[in-house]
């Protein structure tokens, strides 16, 4: 249940971080779906890597 809530809190945290990218320069115009498509992508690899590193932090501050 606790990892499920360090899950939910960082893929929102990775929204807020990534919402601020621009990546006009590196998509091609017209190319939304594209755009879309790799923001949704780094929000999710973004997410898992602070969930792990958020709740192996725990575990570790728990030992």
């Amino acid at each position: 249940m606790i990892k499920l809530m360090i899950y939910a809190i960082s893929i929102l945290a990775s929204t807020f971080a990534v919402s601020g990218i621009n990546f006009d320069p590196i998509i091609k115009k017209n190319h939304i779906w594209e755009a879309r498509f790799l923001s949704i992508i780094f929000i999710l690899c973004l997410s898992y890597i602070l969930a792990s590193f958020l709740y192996d932090l725990m575990s570790i501050s728990i030992i």
